[in-house]
């Protein structure tokens, strides 16, 4: 007998089998029925059709079935007369403290709520923006503040005044009325994809910042996911990753699905990434650093998955991007993370970080224009003309854009590798005295330009007060609570380093002395934030911050007042 006679038989046999539990699935469904009238089957039918569409609907939403439960949970509770009553109290104190704390005015100082009746002259307009600026107590010129700003050079800051005064009024949007900009727009592009080491047909937009570049590739990705026939779009993406995927998935209806780290490296587990994916899986994220500790997540295995399973990987560089394309030149070993890696498909990267160009400019690029394609939107049948644009804003400021270049142009590869040198550099510095103090550790193995710390003997939190007291304004983390410095060109200036290792020698040897004391400060709100379970209080918390940003009802400052909750965040 032949193999394909063998072949034949056997599957002769399957399709006899099939039929046999066809038929009897028949008889069962046949007995179950035998009394029924027929409005009755018609009636089940439906009503099981439903059901069934019912439970779909209630377990596959962006927000889990256990997160839901919880909330609705927390909402009921807070229902109850007395428990309700007392929450909300204590809320509204929580924000009142913190309106309280941090939005003090100088005495004297009041809102203006109205336009003046007449213009003001140059000299008053530039008095009052004096006075305003008179408000900063962190003087981020000595190098004292996390991340923040970047460079502060002055010959460069003296360049980008005069740059973005030269093309102040221009606006991509109208191209043909501001061709110049447009060039400079495309050179950014193409650049940095020169960089990330982008093929031929890699390409980008250049956006606000990262939130926006993150936004656009998550947007790209669900709609790419929508033509391939996923209804209920899903971001992979670590726990570490930035908030800015979080907000995408709220913003366009895809559903976060958080991936646990390496307890000891605070790398993303790519087991447990592997075991998350989904037909659903819409795209696969890793940080290249990510924020919180200043670590890379292992690019090269994730790629491997979205290549198996065909997915789109996005990898976050929008913090160290432009410090990572540069440090094999400034003589630091990396493992690939860009477009080298078969199976990146976008990168996002800020050019106001460690491009050193001013506030409001990133990129995201792709490793291919059919990525692109998904992120622009078009509006062929509106009444004013056909409507295309690259990203989530219309018309934006060419002055940003002409600023960005000429940073780009003026530092070249050269000025790029000098500074990335003497970041990482001052990173390794700082890494390793702090890893020699007692009742701290290091998280992870930084290798960039963050150094995460954290302590198993006391409550962390009291070293940022600490530090906040000798004029330091870090970076308060949590899940674990942990503080973060981020190190910009202004901590390479000369002893800057050296005297932030050694107040926090100062600072843990105080504390030391009594481990256990009691948490204060903006510490104290961090901590308890974490042990709340109800995390829509943090949230209504947050919200309150938020409406006090846009308050003009602040009173002016006493003699005690402390300021700096939002300074690095």
């Amino acid at each position: 007998m032949s193999a394909l006679d063998s072949m034949e038989e056997t599957l002769q046999v399957y399709k006899e089998t099939a039929i046999l539990y066809l038929d009897g699935v028949k008889k069962l469904v046949n007995a179950k029925c035998e009394g029924l009238e027929p409005w009755q089957i018609i009636a089940l039918t439906v009503l099981a059709t439903v059901l069934a569409v019912w439970l779909y609907n209630v377990i596959f939403q962006p927000e889990s079935l256990s997160a839901r439960i919880k909330k609705v949970f927390f909402k009921l509770l807070r229902k109850l007369p007395y428990i309700g009553t007392q929450i909300q109290l204590k809320l509204n104190n929580a924000v009142d403290d913190m309106a309280s704390r941090f939005f003090m005015l100088k005495d004297g100082m009041s809102y203006i709520t109205s336009l003046p009746e007449k213009g003001l002259s140059k000299s008053e307009v530039l008095q009052k923006l004096t006075e305003y600026s008179s408000l900063a107590e962190d003087h981020w010129e000595q190098g004292r503040v996390s991340g923040t700003v970047y460079s502060g050079e002055e010959d460069l800051t003296k360049l980008l005044v005069e740059v973005y005064g030269d093309f102040a009024w221009s606006n991509p949007l109208h191209s043909d009325i501001f061709p110049g900009v447009r060039k400079m727009e495309a050179e950014i592009v193409r650049m940095t994809c020169t960089l990330f080491h982008g093929g031929p047909n890699s390409c980008g937009t250049v956006t606000s910042g990262g939130t926006e570049s993150i936004l656009m590739a998550c947007k790209a990705y669900r709609d790419l996911a929508y033509d391939r026939g996923i209804s209920y779009p899903e971001i992979l993406a670590p726990v570490s990753a930035h908030a800015a995927f979080d907000k995408a998935a709220h913003y366009f209806g895809m559903k976060m699905v958080h991936i646990p780290l390496n307890a000891e490296t605070m790398e993303v587990d790519v087991k447990a990434m592997k075991r998350a994916i989904t037909r659903n899986t819409a795209m696969l994220v890793c940080s290249a650093p990510q924020f919180p500790h200043g670590i890379i997540d292992p690019v090269v295995e994730v790629a491997k998955l979205a290549v198996k399973c065909n997915i789109p990987f996005h990898v976050d560089a929008c913090l160290g991007g432009f410090l990572i394309v540069f440090m094999e030149k400034a003589g630091f070993s990396l493992p690939p993370f860009d477009f080298r890696v078969k199976g990146v498909t976008s990168i996002s990267a800020d050019t106001h970080k460690y491009g050193y160009a001013p506030k409001g400019s990133s990129v995201v690029l792709y490793s291919d224009k059919k990525y692109r394609h998904y992120q622009f939107f078009v509006a062929p049948d509106w009444q004013g003309g056909i409507y295309a644009s690259p990203a989530i804003a219309g018309s934006r400021a060419g002055g940003i854009i002409a600023a960005c270049w000429a940073t780009m142009m003026y530092k070249g590869e050269d000025g790029y590798v000098q500074a990335t040198k003497k970041v990482v550099s001052t990173m390794k510095f700082i890494e390793s005295r702090l890893r020699k103090i007692n009742g701290i550790f290091v998280f992870g193995q930084p290798q960039v330009s963050v150094v995460a710390i954290g302590s198993k003997v006391f409550d962390v939190f009291r070293l940022s007060n600490a530090m906040n007291d000798k004029g330091w304004k870090l970076n308060i983390l949590q899940f674990p609570s942990s503080i973060h410095i981020c190190l910009t060109l202004l901590h390479t200036k000369p002893g800057v380093a050296e005297q932030f290792v050694k107040d926090v020698e100062a600072s843990v040897a105080e504390i030391m002395k009594n481990p256990k004391a009691k948490t204060t400060g903006l510490g104290a709100i961090y901590g308890m934030a974490q042990t709340i379970p109800d995390r829509s209080m943090v949230s209504e918390i947050s919200r309150g911050f938020l409406d006090y940003l846009y308050s003009t009802d602040i009173p002016a400052a006493d003699k005690t007042h402390t300021n700096g909750l939002m300074d690095h965040h």
